[in-house]
């Protein structure tokens, strides 16, 4: 067993499409050496591109920013369409408050969005 343990488990998805796992092992071997990971274009946790599940709960980060509205205190809803992400408070109405943690958000998904169409 001690001679497999370099493997990892690949999903069946991750099987499919191979840029996907391309960029995930890239980003993955990246983030060990010092990548944000917040500057990913794939998710490490859902093992999928980031546009694909950044409405998740799991991507909202009260500390950060990252998907918050600072004024109310509350978790952003997204908004993920062919081109972009768009990011809005279902509390208080504001579109996309403009915050660095939430333009990093948006941008990184329509880099993911790229990416996947690029295949």
């Amino acid at each position: 067993m001690r001679r497999r343990a370099h493997l990892r488990l690949v999903t069946s998805f991750e099987t499919e499409d191979t840029t996907l796992t391309a960029v995930l092992r890239a980003e993955d071997l990246a983030e060990e050496l010092g990548l944000d990971p917040h500057a990913r274009v794939t998710c490490g946790l859902h093992r999928c591109w980031l546009h694909q599940c950044v409405a998740s709960p799991d991507h909202v980060m009260p500390v950060t920013g990252h998907r918050w509205c600072r004024p109310c205190s509350s978790p952003l809803e997204v908004l993920v369409d062919e081109t972009t992400a768009r990011l809005f408070c279902p509390r208080c109405g504001t579109g996309t408050p403009d915050t660095a943690a939430n333009r990093q958000v948006v941008r990184a998904c329509r880099t993911s969005i790229a990416a996947s169409h690029a295949q």
